[in-house]
């Protein structure tokens, strides 16, 4: 059972249930002014449990995970930074912090050799040895100020590839339009020379990707373009084979939908995506997972955070979903957690991340909490019980 006090209501409690095809979580809303009580769904894949690692995070966006176990999340409204650290690995929240306050949109955060680095609208920041300053951190310094700044704020999310550059995806500053570079695009930095390189070209909106842990290649979730109507255009699922690559945007998008605005150069070679998701969607958050506690069946398998429609009829995402990799190919996709109990969002999932017991956490950018899935089986563990101050 968990239990939470917030502003809107005072005691959210979570029940778990795992006896049919999909396991039913409740969240039951009681407050003393309700005359009963409104019971909404979160529902998961049979086997999982769901718990409430934290909550009050602000807009929690990207999450990166330190050497000791902090959990760094982002927040792009509030320009906060938390860290979260569970001491005793029960899968609780022990003690958290403020690492920094009043940023311009921090939401891309990333932790590479014990410093932790966040992409602000115009520049890369390093928080020296932050694990060990939680408390008191060092004042930030820059190491990049190429970031292009727009008065219409484009989204950044940043990761550490295998090759030890940082990976930046700078989005467009529209809805669809010819930005100039580096918009659009995702490019990987050296940290020490300050050097980059465009590693995908005509990607309007890529707030999620992963190296894969097969053969190490870049895969990339990309947004479509909004006001297509309800099923135009796809969301799509991208796999960088080429450096340089260009994926179409804003000439083409997915595979066969042509933007009237704007005509594609003759020359122009556009690679086209390996998936395709329903339009609006919105895959936000993307992973593979390295863990061995899920069974095997999920085993570095692609896990897609689909954040949710906002200019549709009716609501799609609000969910994670596994996307099913065979030859390099993706061939199904099945829902691990859905967050949309009818036409109500309880949740829109932004970000995924593993833990070092092969949990995964979710952030949550609607109502600032940070979910952690896992996987019971058989065994006993159950949601936590977690309170907090109004």
């Amino acid at each position: 059972m968990l239990c939470i006090k917030t502003n809107n209501y005072n005691c959210l409690k979570v029940f778990s249930a795992g006896f049919t095809l999909l396991a039913s979580v409740t969240l039951l809303f009681c407050n003393s002014a309700f005359a009963g009580s409104q019971s909404i769904m979160i529902t998961v894949a049979k086997g999982f449990g769901l718990s409430l690692y934290a909550s009050d995070i602000g807009d929690a966006k990207q999450m990166a995970m330190g050497a000791n176990g902090t959990l760094f999340v982002g927040s792009h409204k509030s320009g906060t930074i938390h860290a979260l650290v569970d001491s005793n690995q029960d899968g609780r929240v022990d003690k958290r912090y403020v690492i920094a306050k009043g940023l311009e949109s921090p939401d891309a955060i990333a932790f590479h050799n014990g410093d932790l680095y966040v992409a602000t609208e115009n520049q890369i920041v390093r928080f020296v040895d932050i694990e060990q300053r939680l408390r008191r951190p060092s004042r930030p310094k820059e190491i990049y100020s190429d970031l292009p700044y727009s008065e219409k704020k484009s989204s950044r999310s940043i990761n550490f590839g295998p090759d030890g550059r940082l990976y930046v995806s700078i989005g467009a500053p529209c809805n669809v339009c010819e930005a100039p570079v580096p918009y659009s695009s995702i490019i990987a930095i050296n940290i020490d020379t300050g050097a980059s390189e465009q590693i995908a070209t005509g990607v309007r909106d890529a707030s999620g990707f992963d190296w894969s842990p097969l053969d190490g290649k870049l895969w990339f979730a990309d947004q479509g373009r909004d006001w297509m109507g309800d099923n135009l255009p796809p969301d799509e699922i991208n796999r960088v084979d080429v450096i340089g690559s260009h994926y179409g945007f804003p000439y083409l998008h997915a595979s066969t939908v042509v933007e009237p605005a704007y005509e594609k150069p003759k020359n122009l070679k556009i690679t086209l995506p390996v998936y395709e998701l329903p339009a609006h969607v919105a895959p936000t958050g993307l992973a593979f997972y390295r863990g061995s506690q899920f069974p095997n069946i999920y085993h570095n398998q692609l896990f897609v955070a689909e954040n949710g429609s906002w200019n549709r009829s009716s609501k799609v995402g609000y969910q994670v979903v596994m996307l099913k990799i065979e030859d390099q190919k993706v061939v199904s996709r099945e829902t691990v957690v859905s967050f949309l109990d009818g036409e109500f969002p309880v949740a829109r999932p932004f970000a995924l991340l593993s833990a070092a017991d092969g949990a995964m956490y979710i952030s949550d950018d609607l109502k600032g909490n940070v979910y952690r899935l896992f996987y019971k089986g058989d065994s006993t563990e159950e949601p936590q019980e977690l309170e907090e101050n109004e």
